[in-house]
Protein backbone atom coordinates (compact mmCIF):
# COMPACT_ATOMS: atom_id res chain seq x y z
CA UNK A 1 0.00 0.00 0.00
CA UNK A 2 1.29 3.61 -0.81
CA UNK A 3 0.86 5.94 2.20
CA UNK A 4 2.22 9.24 3.19
CA UNK A 5 5.82 9.34 4.79
CA UNK A 6 4.25 11.16 8.02
CA UNK A 7 2.24 7.40 8.89
CA UNK A 8 5.80 6.14 9.21
CA UNK A 9 7.95 8.25 10.22
CA UNK A 10 8.81 12.04 11.45
CA UNK A 11 11.36 14.82 10.67
CA UNK A 12 13.35 17.30 12.21
CA UNK A 13 15.31 19.87 11.09
CA UNK A 14 17.74 22.44 10.92
CA UNK A 15 19.46 25.52 8.76
CA UNK A 16 22.22 27.36 8.66
CA UNK A 17 22.87 29.87 5.79
CA UNK A 18 21.20 28.72 2.37
CA UNK A 19 21.75 24.84 3.63
CA UNK A 20 18.59 22.71 5.03
CA UNK A 21 18.93 19.95 7.21
CA UNK A 22 16.55 17.11 7.74
CA UNK A 23 16.17 14.07 9.84
CA UNK A 24 13.65 11.17 8.65
CA UNK A 25 13.28 9.02 11.79
CA UNK A 26 11.34 5.92 10.99
CA UNK A 27 8.48 4.94 13.72
CA UNK A 28 9.32 1.78 13.87
CA UNK A 29 12.52 -0.56 12.31
CA UNK A 30 9.75 -2.04 10.33
CA UNK A 31 9.81 0.78 7.96
CA UNK A 32 12.98 1.70 8.01
CA UNK A 33 13.91 -0.26 4.93
CA UNK A 34 11.60 0.77 2.80
CA UNK A 35 11.68 4.39 3.44
CA UNK A 36 15.51 4.08 3.05
CA UNK A 37 14.86 2.51 -0.60
CA UNK A 38 12.42 4.84 -2.24
CA UNK A 39 13.46 8.38 -0.58
CA UNK A 40 16.85 8.97 -2.05
CA UNK A 41 18.85 11.79 -2.05
CA UNK A 42 17.53 12.18 -5.50
CA UNK A 43 13.66 11.45 -4.69
CA UNK A 44 13.76 13.85 -1.67
CA UNK A 45 15.47 16.62 -4.03
CA UNK A 46 12.66 15.84 -6.54
CA UNK A 47 9.98 16.16 -4.34
CA UNK A 48 10.58 19.89 -3.88
CA UNK A 49 10.34 20.57 -7.77
CA UNK A 50 12.64 23.30 -8.33
CA UNK A 51 13.20 24.81 -4.54
CA UNK A 52 16.40 22.90 -3.41
CA UNK A 53 18.42 24.78 -6.09
CA UNK A 54 22.10 22.73 -4.55
CA UNK A 55 23.15 19.04 -4.56
CA UNK A 56 21.36 16.78 -1.24
CA UNK A 57 23.20 14.78 0.33
CA UNK A 58 21.64 11.55 1.89
CA UNK A 59 23.28 9.99 5.66
CA UNK A 60 22.06 6.99 6.80
CA UNK A 61 21.98 6.25 10.28
CA UNK A 62 20.99 2.60 10.24
CA UNK A 63 21.58 1.84 14.05
CA UNK A 64 18.89 4.03 14.74
CA UNK A 65 16.65 3.98 11.66
CA UNK A 66 17.55 7.74 10.32
CA UNK A 67 18.14 9.24 7.12
CA UNK A 68 19.66 12.63 7.32
CA UNK A 69 19.42 14.90 4.26
CA UNK A 70 21.65 18.07 4.10
CA UNK A 71 19.96 19.76 1.39
CA UNK A 72 22.31 22.90 -0.36
CA UNK A 73 20.58 25.75 -1.90
CA UNK A 74 17.75 25.38 -0.45
CA UNK A 75 16.75 28.27 1.64
CA UNK A 76 16.39 31.18 -0.88
CA UNK A 77 19.61 32.60 -0.24
CA UNK A 78 19.28 32.15 3.26
CA UNK A 79 16.52 32.60 5.89
CA UNK A 80 17.73 35.99 6.98
CA UNK A 81 18.34 37.15 3.21
CA UNK A 82 15.38 35.49 2.02
CA UNK A 83 12.08 37.59 0.86
CA UNK A 84 9.86 34.14 0.95
CA UNK A 85 7.65 33.13 3.59
CA UNK A 86 8.84 30.64 5.94
CA UNK A 87 11.58 29.57 4.24
CA UNK A 88 13.14 27.81 7.08
CA UNK A 89 14.46 24.04 7.24
CA UNK A 90 11.14 22.89 9.07
CA UNK A 91 9.22 23.86 6.35
CA UNK A 92 10.68 21.40 4.17
CA UNK A 93 11.33 19.24 6.81
CA UNK A 94 7.11 19.30 6.77
CA UNK A 95 6.78 19.25 3.85
CA UNK A 96 8.79 15.67 2.61
CA UNK A 97 6.13 13.56 4.71
CA UNK A 98 3.79 14.09 2.20
CA UNK A 99 6.15 11.99 -0.21
CA UNK A 100 4.46 8.35 -0.83
CA UNK A 101 6.07 5.38 0.45
CA UNK A 102 4.79 1.86 -0.45
CA UNK A 103 4.68 -0.67 2.38
CA UNK A 104 3.76 -3.67 2.60
CA UNK A 105 0.12 -4.78 4.04
CA UNK A 106 1.61 -6.53 6.97
CA UNK A 107 2.65 -3.54 8.13
CA UNK A 108 -0.71 -1.52 8.17
CA UNK A 109 -0.91 -2.30 12.38
CA UNK A 110 2.12 0.11 12.50
CA UNK A 111 1.17 3.08 11.06
CA UNK A 112 0.46 6.12 12.65
CA UNK A 113 -2.18 9.01 12.16
CA UNK A 114 -5.71 8.49 11.14
CA UNK A 115 -5.31 9.00 7.61
CA UNK A 116 -6.01 6.15 5.08
CA UNK A 117 -3.56 4.94 2.93
CA UNK A 118 -3.52 6.27 -0.48
CA UNK A 119 -4.70 4.57 -3.50
CA UNK A 120 -2.70 2.82 -5.80
CA UNK A 121 -2.09 4.71 -8.87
Amino acid sequence: MRVPLRRVAHTRSGDKGDTSNTAVIAYAPEFYPHIQAQLTAAAFKAHYGTLITGDVTRHDVDGLQVLNFVAEGALGGGVSRSLAIDNYGKALASAVLRFEVEIPDALAPLLRGPDAPVADH
